[in-house]
């Protein structure tokens, strides 16, 4: 009798493992802010332009997306005072050509950069949402800087300000989870790529495992999941997309066929490099 209960449980630790993975999978089905992100490609940080004076993440980026019918995608760092800088890298060194950073500045200092060597400030979100009122769609990336309910909470209260369609977005699932616990209406989406073949979450390499195979999903329960495009065919994104029904955005696209092949397979694009 006991080999056989032996036997019975190595058969069912397997069965109860692969269960358990495809559980960890789990996201939240068909959010009706689906319907409008849906009609759009969005540009990358703005469709900015460097070689003709558009920065990333610039206002004149984002006026330019809008003027051309598309959406955009935005990084957004808390600063050190609560304001929200639309900003991707938390360093300034490589955008502003300053070793400081956006989140232990205060909106006043980081006012007197320029952006790529232009005349273009540091926009804060409350000054690029009024270009969007009434018009295109965001995907707003939180960029948490130790600082998750923090950062979570303004760059809600801000939103709820402006008449605009968007969704929001964080590789950091407690930026997620926050939204789910606490923003439950706000469609949610966790970023995620290949961390085990990029340069890693430098959480270590359980974070870097659990990331790459969205094994977070169940705590978060995203809406979409925004997958570098080159790792969407990995077993857990396709298993998210095909068994659980969670959305897909692909970023980041930069050829017109990898585009059209993706939409075509049901992904909303984040687009840089060409205009569609």
């Amino acid at each position: 009798m006991k080999k056989h209960s032996s036997l019975r449980a190595a058969l069912m630790a397997p069965a109860a493992a692969a269960g358990a993975y495809l559980l960890s999978l789990r996201g939240r089905r068909d959010h009706p802010a689906w319907a409008v992100l849906e009609r759009y490609r969005y540009a990358h940080r703005g469709l900015h332009d460097k070689a003709n004076g558009v920065p990333e993440n610039s206002l004149a980026a984002f006026r330019r997306a809008v003027e051309h019918g598309f959406g955009a995608e935005l990084d957004v760092h808390l600063t050190k005072d609560g304001r929200l800088a639309v900003i991707h890298d938390d360093s300034l060194l490589r955008t502003a050509g300053a070793d400081v950073k956006a989140s232990e500045s205060t909106a006043e200092e980081l006012a007197q950069y320029r952006l790529e060597g232009t005349e273009e400030k540091i926009p804060f979100l409350e000054e690029v949402l009024p270009i969007f009122e009434g018009k295109t769609p965001l995907i707003v990336e939180l960029k948490v800087d130790g600082n998750n309910d923090a950062l979570c909470q303004a760059a809600c209260e801000m939103l709820d300000r402006f008449d605009v369609d968007y969704c929001v977005e964080s590789f950091h699932p407690g930026a997620v989870r926050w939204l789910k616990e606490h923003r439950p209406d706000v469609c949610r989406g966790q970023l995620s790529e290949n961390f085990l073949k990029s340069k890693g979450t430098n959480m270590g390499p359980f974070a870097d495992f659990a990331m790459t195979h969205l094994l977070l999903d169940f705590v978060t329960l995203p809406d979409f999941i925004a997958y570098d495009w080159h790792g969407r065919e990995g077993l857990s994104p396709r298993l998210a997309r095909t068994l659980w029904g969670v959305r897909e955005v692909s970023w980041t696209v930069r050829d017109r066929e990898t585009m059209e092949r993706l939409e075509q397979e049901g992904s909303l694009i984040i687009f840089e490099d060409f205009i569609p």
